[in-house]
């Protein structure tokens, strides 16, 4: 009996989900869980290895029951994942030796500074693309290294291994026998020569890792291993690579922004590693074939989180929908801003001692207000990084592609447009992080024939045009600037 579905795992920072594709690309069956949160002090954020595990395995299963299909109608599978997320684990026993530590966390950012003021940070630019914050993989799992009993002992002599998501997901998905990533997730983790396509010695020596802890590189689409029930493992990308994909992003100059716990805006800059003059990070998009393309990337560290903020902390409201209703309410928030520095700001700034900063409050500011700032500081963000972009790449910004859970509000996306004074193009399925799994796993495996044949399938929802004069949005993104500056070097200790 033919294949005929594509099951794609999304694993994200606070949720795990599990959609299947059929043939047309149209999405049958969709099932998503969260697991816990873990901040054991101040600028630290952990996620427990099993329970990420359990949840991903539970929706995959809950998705295949709901499209009533069994691992005989599976082609392939694909991941998406969580990106810098750092998880170390025994060979032997496959236990975790440490919660996994999430990008967000910020516990490395002293050891960022002092590398920094032995002149490194050029040589981890000039290699990886990246600079030296606390939110790449490498540092963190130097940090493991040095601070749990025994794992440097253990390290050295080829006990431990290292993964991100992708790699811990893809070696317990094969019974354990695969322990590889693709060239996207590599690219992440402050280690990896993205001009050669190799791990690097020197940085490795620089942060004393053993080679023997890392994983295979391979491409983004192609079999990494089969599944304990038969199932080809065919597409591994990080989340934001995976949804540059999944737009169909394909060409030099095509740009999207992902609204998710996070914001993350990707430019394709095609088999050119443009060098950021302004605090971009330079990244690998994809590798097929054995060939990289490179992208541009803007990352900002509190998106569509600042909602749960509202919601599961300050208890302002009761759901991400009542949120947008009350925000609403008011055309702007009459001078107020939001900067959710909670964890450092990430570009273009890049300051691990930023914290958050409720600026411009009168005695009217109420729940309404404070919904409208937060939504709006998401866009403020996101406009930084597109500026940035189109000074990098020389390409002005001529429309945005938007995708992840927070674009299904229209009020931010209309908001973004007028901000940024361009097009706002929204798909049907914002779930373009898990399409782009599923098309590089379909391609993998010949399920898809062509880039080409994906794109003419995918279908548009709705566009947002500018409704406000530039002028207007000028002095708002003024304001926001001087937000910005007084949330700056809060934190001494970076902690």
């Amino acid at each position: 009996m033919p294949r005929t579905h594509i099951l794609a795992l999304d694993q994200g920072t606070t949720s795990s989900r599990a959609i299947i594709f059929d043939h047309e690309g149209r999405q049958v069956a969709m099932s998503q869980k969260e697991y816990p949160q873990h901040y054991p002090k101040p600028g630290h954020v952990e996620h427990d290895p099993l329970a990420i595990w359990a949840s991903q395995w539970s929706t995959a299963v809950d998705a295949m029951g709901k499209a009533d299909l069994s691992a005989q109608d599976i082609a392939a599978i694909g991941i998406a994942n969580q990106r810098e997320t750092t998880l170390v684990w025994d060979r032997e026993s496959g236990k975790p030796v440490y919660p996994a530590i999430v990008w967000q966390d910020r516990r490395t950012a002293s050891e960022c500074m002092r590398l920094r003021a032995e002149g490194l940070e050029p040589l981890f630019a000039e290699r990886t693309g990246l600079r030296l914050d606390p939110y790449f993989s490498g540092l963190k799992i130097r940090w493991i290294l040095d601070n749990v009993e025994g794992a440097r002992s253990k390290a050295d002599a080829g006990k431990l291994m290292f993964g991100t998501v992708d790699t811990w997901l893809l070696w317990r998905l094969t019974g354990r026998t695969v322990h590889a990533t693709d060239a996207s997730n590599a690219s992440r983790t402050l280690l990896f020569n993205i001009h050669r396509g190799v791990w690097d010695d020197e940085l490795l020596e620089i942060l004393t890792i053993p080679r023997s802890m890392l994983p295979e590189v391979k491409d983004s689409s192609g079999i990494f291993g089969e599944s304990q029930e038969g199932i080809p493992i065919a597409g591994i990308a990080g989340d934001q690579q995976a949804a540059l994909f999944g737009q169909g992003c394909f060409s030099p100059g095509m740009a999207k922004n992902t609204y998710g716990t996070g914001c993350f805006m990707l430019m394709n800059t095609g088999d050119e590693a443009v060098t950021s003059r302004n605090n971009l990070l330079t990244t690998v998009a994809w590798r097929l074939g054995g060939k990289i393309q490179y992208a541009l990337e803007g990352s900002v560290f509190m998106g569509g989180a600042v909602i749960k903020w509202l919601r599961d902390d300050l208890k302002l409201v009761r759901s991400v929908e009542e949120c947008n209703e009350l925000a609403a309410v008011h055309r702007d928030s009459a001078g107020m801003y939001i900067v959710p520095a909670f964890t450092g700001l990430g570009a273009p700034h890049w300051d691990p001692h930023a914290r958050g900063a409720i600026i411009g409050m009168n005695r009217a500011s109420g729940r309404e207000t404070f919904c409208r700032a937060a939504i709006e500081s998401i866009a403020y963000q996101s406009a930084e990084l597109a500026e940035c972009m189109a000074a990098d790449s020389g390409i002005p910004l001529k429309g945005l592609l938007v995708d992840g859970g927070a674009a299904n509000s229209d009020l931010l996306l209309q908001f973004q447009s007028d901000i940024l004074s361009v097009e706002v193009r929204r798909p049907k399925y914002v779930e373009s992080t898990a399409t782009g799994a599923a098309w590089l796993a379909g391609l993998g495996v010949g399920f898809w024939k062509s880039r080409e044949e994906l794109v003419s399938r995918r279908e548009m929802g709705r566009e947002f045009s500018p409704s406000r004069p530039k002028s207007e949005t000028d002095l708002l993104m003024v304001g926001w600037r001087r937000a910005v500056e007084r949330s700056k070097h809060w934190a001494d200790d970076a902690l």
